[in-house]
C-alpha cells in the first residue's frame, strides 16, 4: 500500500510504476493542493490505474473520490463520518485510520472495508503525527479485527520485519517511497524483502 504525499518523482510515474509493480493500493493523500489541482491528478492516475489490479485511493475528500471513480475513500479520524460519506459516495468502498484500541474498535462497529493502524513506528510523514502504538498493540488489533488491518507510519526495509512478525499481511509505506528518486529500485527491494521473509 503505498501513499503518495508530496513525491520526488512525477504522480504519473508512481502511479505508471505501481501498475507494472502490480501494487495492490495507491493512495493520494495531498492535503496543499488546490481542489482543481487535486481533482486533475486524481483523474490522471485513475486512468493509469483502471482496470488494474492496483485499486486507487483518495484521502479524506469524498467529492474528489466520486468525480475521478476512485476505487476507495480512505477517511482519518478528523474527517467526516462514514456515514456522512455514504451520502456521497454510495457503496464505494472505505478505509479508516485508526490510531489506537479503542478507535480501531469504534472503526469496525462501521463495517469498513479495511482499517489503517498506526503509526506503529515514529513518523513526520503527517504534519501533526500520533503517538506510535507499537508492534504490541499491532497484534493485539490483528487478533480481532474483522477486516484487513494496513499497518502504517514509519515502517522502513530495518523495521518491516517485526511488523510481518506480529502477523500484519498489508503495510503502507509513505516515505520510503516518497523521498527518492529510485521510486521503482525500492520498490522491487521490498517485493524481495517481503518475499524472503
Amino acid at each position: 500500500y503505498i501513499i503518495i504525499t508530496k513525491p520526488a518523482l512525477p504522480y504519473i510515474t508512481i502511479a505508471e510504476k505501481c501498475v507494472e509493480n502490480k501494487v495492490k493500493m495507491l493512495q493520494l493523500r495531498e492535503k496543499h493542493l488546490s481542489d482543481k489541482e487535486l481533482l486533475t491528478i486524481a483523474k490522471e492516475i485513475r486512468r493509469i490505474t483502471e482496470g488494474t489490479e492496483t485499486k486507487f485511493v483518495i484521502n479524506d475528500r469524498p467529492d474528489i473520490a466520486v468525480l475521478c471513480d476512485a476505487d476507495y475513500l480512505h477517511l482519518g479520524q478528523d474527517d467526516m463520518d462514514v456515514e456522512d460519506a455514504r451520502k456521497i459516495v454510495g457503496d464505494m468502498k472505505i478505509g479508516l485510520s485508526t490510531h489506537s484500541i479503542e478507535q480501531a474498535k469504534n472503526a469496525l462497529s462501521k463495517n469498513p472495508d479495511y482499517i489503517g493502524f498506526g503509526p506503529v513506528y515514529p513518523t513526520n510523514a503527517k504534519a501533526k503525527p500520533d503517538e506510535p502504538v507499537g508492534v504490541d498493540l499491532l497484534k493485539e488489533v490483528l487478533s480481532f479485527s474483522t477486516v484487513p488491518v494496513i499497518a502504517i507510519g514509519g515502517i522502513f526495509p530495518e523495521n518491516i520485519e517485526s511488523v510481518i512478525e506480529v502477523g500484519a499481511k498489508n503495510i503502507a509505506m509513505v516515505r520510503y517511497f516518497m523521498q527518492t528518486e529510485d521510486f521503482e529500485g525500492r520498490l522491487l527491494k521490498i517485493k524481495e524483502l517481503l518475499l524472503s521473509l
